[in-house]
């Protein structure tokens, strides 16, 4: 009878533990071991100095600093509770009660007394999947008290009084972020899986990790390009972006790619796609398999594309005007000489869909009928409720950001995938920070992470109008934005409306996107699909992935559509698909790119996209 029948116990007990589990943990070889700490801490040492040395010589100036921002901003979080001894004590008890019931379950779980099991109340958190964090004593224990200590700290942010909603949203933000980084599963003494390895290589897997921060803080440049896939396995144009097309009309602010047809005959009215210029536009072209751009076209779709420049500081003072007239009208006039069609057909993605609404009210402004239908993916355009973004958008930051651009002439890439990656730092930093570095292993390859690590800069003339307008001053729904010397009005927008969110998406929230669809003239359908920003837009219909709501125009409170919405397994390609055809099927023969207008300037992907920051 082993240890486990004598004790009884089952699961995770502590009683059943096997003593020899520890020899995982047992380091075989102190010498070596020594020896490869030395190296990783002289590795180490290099990342540092790839990291100061451009400071050193001008070449990064940190004019922003989030660490200020948070003590400031939680220090109004402290002051509540340390402002009366009653509140100090009542902050001190939460957390020492839920300690001590870590403690007594712990001795009563090591005795064979206690009940295996585990409070319901603990959070269910996938960094912890290894089994011994609920096995080993010590890990067990850690992992306990990190979890009520972030939930602890999350409710101090939410029982605090007096604080004004938008520091009370940074706050809550940066408790998040500061919870996440201190987690036990980042560190290599308190993480069992980096434990184990560092055991069983005698610390190779530390040297490894630490010259690949190196080479990663170099490749930023004196940033951390934090690498989420094997750059190596991809290349833009070679195994992405790969529908043929031809480049049919360049701007200095985008190029237009028109795409080859598939079918005989094809819809009368083209297709154009304004992607987002913050991230490049193969997002909805990364393969054949997954390709809206290609799907459109094997749909009978005349498909045209935006690729905006990847800009520098010669850019400097493009503006969101210039977006307007040389990217999206530009494209228009482009699709219209290569088509001879004035009726055309938009969709615009993300922060592409934002100006997208706008440019459409100063068409309606002005008379111009091209576009008859408008179809908007995760697009913002009133930001009441534009989620965890918003922590980095007031006036002292925006003061700070807009030195910092117009000190390099732009905004680099980094700083933005920085603050993407920040929404979900629990998936997109931690978990790569203790594979790459602790654990010293490469990433898998895969294509969507090596699109979201291609990164693009912004001009600062038009990031400071775009933050300010939207998300600061929340202009463009109140019609108080001017464009080209007049006010911008949404109500103005009466053409039909396709306007999808997703359920879970961080970026531009399904609230945000629902309360949207009310500032529109003319009829808009509201779709909700599942997952997020990315997947909940690029989801072929072969995969049978997630599922798509649907229960007309956007009425009442978000919950209260869904309540009453229609659920339907799948993709959502199909429902737009029909919602097009509604609304013209006309066809005629298909068009191939340079057929008509100008001799087309080059092979698809085109030129701009391939320029990397």
């Amino acid at each position: 009878m082993d240890a486990r029948e004598k004790t009884g116990a089952s699961g995770g007990d502590y009683a059943g533990f096997d003593p020899r589990s520890l020899e995982a943990y047992i380091v075989k070889d102190p010498q070596k071991l020594a020896v490869n700490l030395a190296k990783a801490a002289e590795n180490l040492g290099k990342a540092a100095t790839e990291w100061l040395a451009p400071r050193e010589r001008g070449e990064v100036v940190d004019t922003i600093d989030p660490v200020a921002d948070m003590i400031k901003t939680l220090s109004k979080v402290i002051e509540y509770w340390m402002s009366e001894p009653q509140r100090t004590l009542e902050a001190q008890g939460l957390l020492l009660q839920s300690y001590m019931g870590i403690w007594m379950r712990t001795l009563n779980r090591l005795s064979g007394e206690g009940d295996p099991g585990e409070p319901d109340t603990l959070r269910k958190d996938k960094r912890f999947a290894d089994e011994e964090w609920r096995k080993n004593p010590f890990f067990a224990l850690l992992r306990q008290i990190y979890l009520v200590t972030a939930e602890w700290a999350e409710k101090m942010v939410e029982k605090a009084e007096g604080l004004d909603d938008h520091t009370r949203h940074k706050a809550a933000f940066y408790v998040r972020q500061m919870t996440a980084a201190i987690s036990p599963a980042n560190f290599a003494f308190t993480n069992p899986e980096v434990y184990r390895e560092i055991v069983s290589t005698d610390g190779a897997n530390l040297v490894q990790g630490m010259k690949m921060l190196t080479e990663d803080i170099a490749a930023g440049r004196g940033e951390l390009r934090l690498r989420q896939t094997d750059y190596q396995k991809f290349a833009v144009g070679q195994n992405l972006a790969l529908t043929p097309g031809k480049v049919v009309a360049r701007s200095a602010v985008c190029e237009v790619i028109q795409y080859a047809p598939t079918t005989d005959t094809v819809f009368k009215r083209p297709l154009l796609i304004v992607p987002p210029w913050i991230n490049k536009f193969y997002i909805l072209d990364l393969g054949p398999e997954k390709s809206f751009i290609k799907w459109c076209v094997d749909q009978g779709h005349t498909v045209f594309v935006i690729s905006w420049v990847n800009p520098d500081e010669r850019h400097a003072e493009m503006t969101w005007e210039t977006y307007s007239q040389e990217g999206i009208d530009f494209a228009l006039s482009a699709v219209e000489e290569a088509t001879g069609e004035q009726d055309i057909n938009l969709i615009g993605y993300c922060v592409g869909g934002t100006l997208l609404a706008a440019t459409l009210a100063i068409h309606a402004s002005r008379g111009d009928k091209r576009v008859k239908s408008a179809t908007f993916l995760t697009t913002q355009v009133d930001f009441v409720h534009a989620g965890d973004l918003k922590v980095f958008v007031d006036e002292e930051q925006l003061d700070a950001l807009e030195s910092q651009m117009k000190a390099t002439g732009y905004l680099a890439g980094s700083k933005m995938a920085s603050a993407f990656n920040m929404l979900r730092a629990s998936e997109l930093i931690w978990p790569y920070v203790v594979s790459n570095y602790l654990k010293g292993r490469e990433p898998m390859a895969f294509d969507l992470l090596y699109w979201n690590s291609d990164s693009t800069r912004m001009t600062p003339a038009n990031h400071a109008f775009y933050l300010r307008n939207c998300y600061l001053e929340n202009r463009l729904s109140k019609g108080e934005m001017t464009l080209f010397g007049q006010k911008v009005n949404l109500a103005d927008v009466t053409i039909p409306v396709y306007n999808l969110a997703a359920r879970e998406d961080h970026i531009a929230p399904a609230r945000s996107v629902f309360a949207g669809c009310r500032f529109f003239g003319g009829p808009v359908d509201f779709v909700l699909s599942g997952s997020g920003h990315i997947a909940g837009v690029v989801n072929p219909p072969d995969k049978k992935k997630y599922q798509y709501w649907t229960n007309g125009p956007a009425i009442g409170a978000l919950d209260e559509w869904i309540a009453g919405a229609h659920e339907t397994p799948g993709s959502w390609w199909p429902h737009w698909q029909a919602w097009i055809e509604a609304r013209n099927a006309d066809r005629v023969t298909a068009r191939k790119p340079g057929a008509k207008g100008p001799a087309p300037l080059g092979e698809a992907p085109g030129t701009y996209v391939l320029v990397r920051s």
